[in-house]
């Protein structure tokens, strides 16, 4: 095996690493026609070292005041970094308190906007892997994973959905106040927030679906399958890692689905009347293991996130009837084959962390080692994989150490030729 020297992180102006949050506590009201967001966010955090200053992640809005340690603090907000100066450095656990307003609008990217989107009528957030910053201050980096309070004030006629349980909802004259609790350590980029004219259904314990009551028929349709779906991910993946999973569906066309911590969400152009973006349903329910309960601790090891949520999508397919994974994985490296060899999967670059050839080559690198270790073998290394790390943070050093420990065989010309290597290796 072949590992990454220690490089500079991707995204270096995000992220602050004197500090970790355990909690973010952030209150908001917004108003969906004249796109106004007011917010307060509370940030439980605990300094690794003395420090006289604490740099936070904001975007385009404007803050009105910040609190450390209940004390008032100077502060400055400029190229998307809100840098606080406390009254006396912090040293261990600390608090800071934002207020905040302003339009939030998506934060620019490699692959446009990022984050907190307007819809034709509502709001989408969609935060991978820098747009946390375009509607509440953070530590924006994936290996800064703390708990959650998400309350959101909006006009009754709208449903807000967030990560986590519900656990109050609040009417006033005109409006509501939702407010969800996310136990399980979460980064940032997954946090999300979702609102619309939504119906809500509960088809199997522990899942909800969200989605205009126009496309009832539709979206019951589509996702009928998505327990038994479930049952499968867990007995390959090992349990669920949170309390519940909710599906929302909005009224606009979205390019492409995207998963938040317990969350996935899918444009009206995903649901078909049939099942024929079933495989994307797959893929999102994956990220729950694969993204979610276990980031990465550098995006430079994305496809720990996408090659996995990738290959649930071939286990989905032999598991439910369809094309067995070495049809799949055949067709895959075909498809490869006929592209630029020049991805490195262990360290794609920064402009290439969404590239096709992460997603398939990662899937191929799992359906590799699966035919190198056998089944029984391959499977029980993936549920010790997401026991061992839930919740937590990894890397593919980590991952290939895992995996070298549970054979006899050797892997490390394999993981050399897949991870490390940018020529596209022989079919498994």
């Amino acid at each position: 095996m072949v590992p990454s020297t220690a490089r500079p992180p991707y995204f270096p102006a995000h992220g602050d690493g004197g500090y970790r949050v355990e909690h973010y506590d952030l209150s908001l009201d917004y108003r969906v026609g004249p796109n106004r967001l007011d917010g307060v966010a509370r940030l439980s955090a605990v300094a690794l070292r003395p420090l006289s200053r604490v740099s936070l992640d904001l975007g385009a809005l404007q803050v009105g005041g910040v609190l450390v340690n209940g004390e008032a603090a100077r502060f400055t907000h400029r190229g998307g970094k809100l840098h606080v100066a406390p009254v006396r450095p912090v040293s261990g656990p600390f608090t800071v308190e934002v207020r905040y307003a302003g339009n939030p609008r998506p934060v620019s990217s490699h692959w446009g906007g990022l984050g907190w989107e307007q819809l034709t009528d509502g709001v989408i957030v969609a935060g991978q892997p820098t747009g946390a910053p375009s509607w509440f201050p953070c530590n924006d980096r994936p290996d800064d994973k703390a708990a959650y309070r998400i309350s959101v004030t909006a006009a009754s006629p709208y449903a807000v959905i967030a990560n986590g349980e519900p656990v109050a909802r609040r009417r006033a004259a005109s409006t509501t106040t939702w407010v969800y609790e996310q136990a399980e350590p979460m980064a940032s980029y997954l946090a999300s927030v979702q609102i619309g004219r939504y119906r809500q259904a509960e088809p199997a314990p522990g899942m909800r679906l969200v989605f205009p009551a126009r496309l009832a028929p539709r979206v019951r349709h589509g996702f009928d399958r998505q327990e038994r779906m479930m049952a499968v991910f867990c007995e390959r993946f090992g349990p669920y890692p949170f309390g519940s999973h909710v599906t929302v569906v909005v009224d606009d066309e979205l390019e492409i689905p995207v998963e938040a911590q317990g969350m996935s969400i899918f444009g009206v152009n995903h649901v078909d009347g049939g099942r024929g973006e079933e495989r994307l349903i797959a893929h999102e329910l994956a990220h729950q293991w694969f993204g979610n309960s276990l980031t990465v601790a550098d995006w430079r090891d994305i496809w720990l996130h996408e090659g996995f949520a990738t290959y649930a999508e071939w286990i989905w397919s032999e598991s439910s009837g369809g094309a067995p994974a070495d049809v799949l994985a055949a067709r895959c490296h075909r498809r490869l084959s006929a592209l630029t060899q020049d991805v490195v999967l262990a360290d794609p670059g920064e402009r290439r962390l969404f590239d096709e050839r992460v997603y398939r080559r990662g899937a191929l690198t799992l359906h590799a080692l699966r035919r190198a270790m056998g089944d029984g073998p391959f499977f029980a290394l993936l549920r010790e994989w997401t026991a061992g790390h839930r919740h937590g943070s990894v890397t593919t050093e980590q991952f290939t150490a895992l995996a070298a420990r549970r054979t006899a065989r050797p892997l490390e010309e394999l993981f050399s030729a897949w991870l490390y290597g940018s020529r596209l290796p022989a079919r498994p």
